[in-house]
């Protein structure tokens, strides 16, 4: 009797050995694609010979190899003027960065703040420009400033909002006793 419950149990797990389960795979979904690293509430800090010149935070980063660049989820840019002071603020939904020239696009419900000079940016894409760190973009834009509110298309400006020209106003109005 042993030998036979014995024989049975080799006789069912050599039969089980043959048969593999294989799984199955999806061929839809392509290596390049994917992001060859992520990273979860992140600071990146953007420096030239040795000073701060911004620092990034973003809920969600993914770098991709091809093309070589960073997509972020909830940005937030501290920009620095060069005596290391925080000069503006800008945040957006989301953004990518190219790592090639290190431009840095934000997209999406985007809004630049310098709080010292009392102007407000609000567009819905924008880029960084990291050779001369300049901000520009094509799109529509509002500037709120403590004396006047203009609207227009095509904006440039230095990063610290304090110097900029809206290339096509469309409107443009003086505030009420200075609020």
């Amino acid at each position: 009797m042993k030998i036979f419950i014995a024989a049975l149990i080799v006789i069912v797990f050599a039969q089980c050995a043959d048969h593999k389960v294989k799984p199955k795979i999806d061929l839809n979904l392509e290596d390049k694609n994917l992001p060859s690293q992520e990273s979860w509430n992140s600071k990146i800090l953007f420096t030239e010979s040795g000073k701060l010149k911004a620092v990034l935070f973003s809920y969600h980063i993914e770098a991709f190899e091809n093309p070589k660049e960073k997509k972020l989820t909830g940005v937030l840019i501290d920009f620095y003027n060069q005596e290391g002071v925080k000069a503006s603020v800008l945040t957006s939904k989301r953004g990518r960065v190219d790592d090639i020239t290190q431009n840095m696009f934000a997209i999406d419900s985007v809004v630049a703040v310098n709080d010292s000079a009392g102007t407000k940016l609000e567009t819905s894409e924008l880029m960084w420009r990291n050779t001369d760190r300049k901000i520009t973009t094509e799109k529509f834009v509002t500037i709120t400033t403590n004396d006047e509110i203009i609207e227009g298309y095509g904006f440039e400006s230095d990063q610290t909002l304090q110097n900029y020209v809206i290339h096509n106003v469309t409107y443009q109005t003086t505030k009420p006793n200075g609020n």
